[in-house]
Formats: structure tokens, sequence, C-alpha cells
């Protein structure tokens, strides 16, 4: 076993790691190979469940959309403002669904790691990496965090769900204003049938389309990141996680 400080820690992608052992690590013997089986099985279940919660998340997104289609596309005279109104339902289940998302992460980067440093050299050949994985593993432990941002996180449910969601309710709205219930002559006319209250309808239209470049700004912002993370694993794997 290694003995404190006989390691160096440091940060890398939002998780302490540990790096350089000093002294080399004892094999795994029968019964530690059994606990971490055991605590594999555990990540798994945790990460399963937590991933069940995101899903949750997105069906009230998506049943929430339904209903605030169904309304406004129930009459003639129905106003949009269900679809206006629904967004920001939509942008509180995507938060909510983000910060899900981390915690899910923190379950699925430790099954990730330990399928790749310990089961897959075991089934390759027949024993695990001998590298400094599980002072890496023992170190999430130590100082569980985050391994992503809350912004990637929100970028990374945009990418997954929300961009068609928000597609769905943008086209609805755009639809609803242009040929519903009868096709308006021009956009003058459309920008009239926008209006809701006081609010003329050239603002509403101008926050709607802010309202859909930002958030496919955050997307592709956590895309790019994303890839600069993977970049990052392929040339230090076994010093990060996440």
């Amino acid at each position: 076993m290694m003995q404190p400080g006989s390691a160096r820690r440091s940060r890398e992608g939002g998780c302490a790691i540990a790096l350089e052992p000093s002294t080399e690590r004892q094999p795994l013997d029968a019964a530690a190979i059994g606990a971490l089986a055991h605590l594999y099985r555990g990540e798994v279940y945790r990460s399963t469940i937590w991933r069940t919660r995101l899903d949750t998340t997105t069906n009230w997104a998506v049943v929430t959309l339904g209903v605030a289609l169904s309304i406004t596309f129930a009459a003639p005279d129905a106003s949009p403002l269900p679809l206006v109104l629904v967004g920001v339902l939509i942008i509180f289940f995507l938060l909510l669904e983000a910060r899900r998302y981390r915690y899910f992460n923190v379950w699925r980067a430790r099954c990730r790691w330990i399928e790749r440093h310990f089961y897959a050299p075991l089934l390759t050949d027949g024993r695990p990496e001998p590298t400094g994985w599980q002072s890496v593993l023992a170190g999430d432990y130590l100082q569980p965090r985050y391994h992503v941002s809350y912004m990637t996180a929100v970028g990374r449910r945009i990418r997954r769900n929300y961009l068609w969601i928000l597609l769905i309710q943008s086209l609805a709205y755009a639809g609803k204003i242009i040929v519903h219930p009868d096709p308006v002559p021009d956009i003058g006319a459309a920008l009239r049938r926008a209006d809701v209250g006081p609010v003329p309808g050239a603002i509403v239209v101008a926050l709607g389309l802010l309202y859909v470049a930002t958030w496919s700004m955050i997307a592709l912002w956590s895309y790019f990141s994303d890839r600069r993370r993977a970049r990052a694993r392929g040339t230090e794997a076994s010093s990060s996680m996440g």
C-alpha cells in the first residue's frame, strides 16, 4: 500500500488525481478483486438510477410542450402565448437536468475508468493495467467532485435532447403566427399576430430568436469543449477522469 505523501497530487478536469507514485503497488489479490467487482456493480447501479432521472426531466419537457401545442392550436383564435410561456418551463427542466447530469457523470466516469483500466486489461492480458489508475480512482473517492462544469452539462443536454425540443417549439410558434388559422399576406401581418398585450410582435420575435441562438451557442461551445477534453484524455489517459 502506498504511504501518505508518496504521490504528487494534481488536478485536471475537475478531479483530484495522483501522479508518479514513488513506491511500487502490490498486485491485487483475490479479495481485492472481489471488492472491486462489488464496487463496480454499485457504481453501475448508481449511474443507472441517475440516468433514469435524466429521462424523467426530458419527459416533463416533452409533455409540457405537448400541452402548449394542444392549447395553441385548439382553436383558430387561440393565442400563441402558451408556446412562449412553455419556454420558461423548458429552461427550468433543462437546468434541472444539467444538475442531475453532473451527478450522473460522476458515477459514469468511475464505471468507465474501472472498465478501461481493470476489466479491459484483465480480459486482454489476464491482469489489470499496472499503472496509477488505482490512485486516480482512490483520489476521486477521497475528494469527490464534479468532472464537468455546469455550463458543459447544459450544453451536453441541449445537444442530446433539448435542441430538438427547442426546434419543435420554435417551428410551432412560427407556424402559429404565419399559417394558423389563415396564411398571413406579409411579414407585417405576422408580426402583428405575434403581439403579446402591450409588447410589439417585433420584440417578441427578436427575443425568440435570441432565445434559440443562446442555447444553440451553448451547445456549440460544449461540443468544441468536449473535443478538447477528448484530445487531452488521449494524451494523458492515465491521469484524468470525466
